[in-house]
């Protein structure tokens, strides 16, 4: 485990990456992550980190993994909670601790910061490495769906850290006037991460942008083959960005959203690639992709991308390069 202090050298080079690479941050968050040491909040290797990437703090027995975002991301979440001395922040999701220890000392002693997790072991991994900061608190929840025992009162800041479909109801109705939530909404392969700030009693949504989040619970985490529905939602969320950065044909576009309509026809028990008995080139799913690759093939490269987001890293490295993404393009 490592120290609490930060290596200012690594991570001062870092921010300067991450500001030339046009993310947006305040003299408040540079300093608690110049302050705060990422190294402490997990056992595994660190050094992706500094490169702009996401690094991971927990892997369960079935093979799934929990991360770090990668600071880009950390930092821009951090921005648009609009941070202030005093705060009270609920943080759905722990990420290990890191984004509420940073979130504590931004808020000070006079804010606080509510931590809530579905998973066991993150949240005993979280409890563990708080135990520096008073004004953190790390609990244990049944459902992602359920208001937390004990949990009064409205809610003004809200910051979720994981993949989520819609916000619980219980979050949905309780944000305070002139407060907000911060949430990657949609689908597993992909979301947009929307600030929702209620005024006169309405959620009003603002779009930060294309990220991809892994779920709140590791369970919803762990390891299996993709499926059809699952393809087919990479596919639509395909099509959305694409077209938004005007970069595909109507003719590629009405050819997958075919492709889409024919993986969500097949059957909901259809067996894995490779489990079904069968060749892999002949299962059901593997056979669509290849008839209809012709209208994807083109935009292949970056389809992959948006599968592995986290090679968006606009303060990795390279950025003195002109390949590479911007922030709100892709994050983890």
């Amino acid at each position: 485990m490592g120290s609490l202090m930060s290596d200012k050298s690594e991570m001062k080079d870092l921010l300067k990456r991450l500001e030339k690479g046009g993310v947006p941050m305040t003299d408040a968050i540079k300093e608690a992550m110049m302050t705060i040491e990422v190294d402490y909040f997990t056992d595994f290797e660190t050094a992706d980190f500094f490169a702009d990437r996401p690094i991971t703090f927990l892997k369960n027995e079935k093979g799934a993994v929990k991360t770090i975002s990668a600071p880009h991301m950390i930092v821009t979440l951090l921005y648009h909670l609009e941070l202030q001395k005093g705060n009270e922040v609920i943080l759905i999701g722990c990420k290990s601790g890191y984004i509420a220890a940073l979130i504590a000392l931004i808020v000070g002693e006079e804010g606080n910061v509510k931590v809530l997790d579905p998973s066991q072991s993150v949240t005993q991994h979280a409890a563990a490495r708080l135990t520096y900061w008073p004004n953190v608190e790390v609990r244990h929840i049944e459902s992602l769906q359920v208001s937390p025992i004990a949990f009064p009162g409205e809610l003004n800041r809200v910051l979720i850290t994981g993949q989520i479909k819609q916000l619980p109801e219980w979050v949905n109705s309780r944000i305070s006037e002139s407060g907000f939530v911060i949430a990657p909404l949609g689908r597993s392969a992909g979301q947009k991460l929307m600030k929702l700030e209620c005024q006169n009693g309405e959620l009003l949504p603002t779009d930060l942008g294309h990220v991809s989040f892994g779920p709140v619970d590791i369970s919803d985490a762990e390891v299996g083959p993709i499926n059809p529905n699952e393809l087919a939602d990479i596919l639509e969320l395909a099509i959305e960005t694409f077209r938004e950065m005007e970069m595909i044909t109507e003719q590629e576009q009405q050819s997958i959203a075919d492709l889409i309509v024919d993986l969500r026809d097949l059957p909901d028990d259809l067996p894995p690639p490779g489990e079904s008995g069968t060749a892999i080139e002949e299962h059901p799913m593997i056979r669509l992709l290849y008839l209809a690759s012709p209208s994807f093939i083109r935009l292949w490269p970056l389809l992959q991308l948006m599968i592995q987001p986290d090679l968006a890293s606009p303060g990795g490295y390279d950025t003195d390069s002109d390949n590479h993404f911007k922030s709100d393009d892709f994050g983890i």
